[in-house]
């Protein structure tokens, strides 16, 4: 039976049945504690932040703000443990860009962890590509209504309301991931350089079968994080990591698998004999000249 009968599950940072005194403050003043580049929630819109972090699908929560994954940095440390020796020094930039050979930007790098040496130069980088997951419907109208009283309306019933909020893992994918691994991916992989990709068990489960590799063959790393109650409160963890060489993995994720020639074929006779029965449509212009 289906426990919540709202779609939000963290709201400002937290539960939306946590009604402590931090979250309280939170949510009055807009906040993230996910390491956001600024205090404030930014989603959406600066001034008036869309703060829904995460939602839930049935009883699973998916994670719908990029911001939410960088809960004390474990993707960071995940990624550099993919990237670099254990021994190595590194940090992480945020939201670099990044240029073809035309100087046309193929957009922000999400996160670049950079190696340096003694004397603070850069020897080496890779790239940490962040996947949150599309929302089909609207989620503003019970966030809104959630925060007029948070304590009151935190076991709202949302069911039967219109536009109901689902995570949209198809435009996930194919509106995101793909052309993130084409554009940005590209560039990287021609510079032989690899990629980690952070993204909730929800939407990894989605994804076509990628082929696993050994860790040492691997160009791109797909650590997979759930969000989990921890002795009352949420908390990014994760769940599991997949090897893969990256010319697969995108050809895996990009390859359209057809559906039936047969039912084609009866959508355009449908709509041929649609067509051939509709009589055509004669107008008479009275007196033309």
């Amino acid at each position: 039976m289906r426990r919540h009968k709202h779609p939000l599950a963290e709201v400002f940072g937290f539960a939306v049945t946590d009604h402590s005194e931090t979250a309280t403050r939170y949510r009055k003043h807009r906040l993230c504690p996910f390491n956001n580049k600024v205090a404030n929630c930014t989603k959406d819109k600066a001034k008036d932040p869309l703060g829904v972090c995460s939602i839930y699908d049935q009883d699973e929560i998916v994670i719908t703000c990029p911001i939410r994954f960088r809960e004390d940095w474990l993707i960071a440390v995940d990624a550099a443990s993919f990237f670099f020796p254990a021994t190595a020094s590194w940090s992480s930039l945020v939201e670099v860009r990044l240029n073809d050979a035309r100087g046309k930007a193929a957009g922000n790098v999400d996160v670049v962890l950079v190696a340096y040496d003694d004397e603070g130069k850069v020897y080496d980088f890779g790239a940490l590509e962040i996947q949150a997951v599309y929302i089909s419907g609207n989620i503003r109208e019970p966030f809104k209504r959630y925060m007029e009283s948070p304590r009151d309306n935190a076991f709202m019933d949302w069911l039967n309301q219109p536009n109901y909020p689902r995570p949209d893992y198809l435009s996930s994918s194919r509106k995101r991931l793909a052309p993130q691994l084409i554009y940005k991916g590209g560039i990287l992989q021609s510079w032989g350089k690899k990629i980690a990709v952070a993204l909730n068990k929800g939407f990894f489960g989605t994804l076509p079968n990628l082929e696993p590799v050994d860790e040492k063959e691997a160009n791109v790393a797909w650590f997979i994080y759930d969000v989990e109650n921890v002795s009352g409160r949420y908390k990014l963890t994760r769940i599991d990591v997949v090897y893969t060489r990256f010319d697969r993995a995108l050809s895996a994720i990009t390859q359209a698998h057809p559906g039936s020639l047969e039912d084609f074929l009866k959508v355009l006779q449908s709509k041929l004999d649609e067509k051939m029965e509709s009589p055509p449509r004669n107008e008479v212009i009275e007196r033309p000249f």
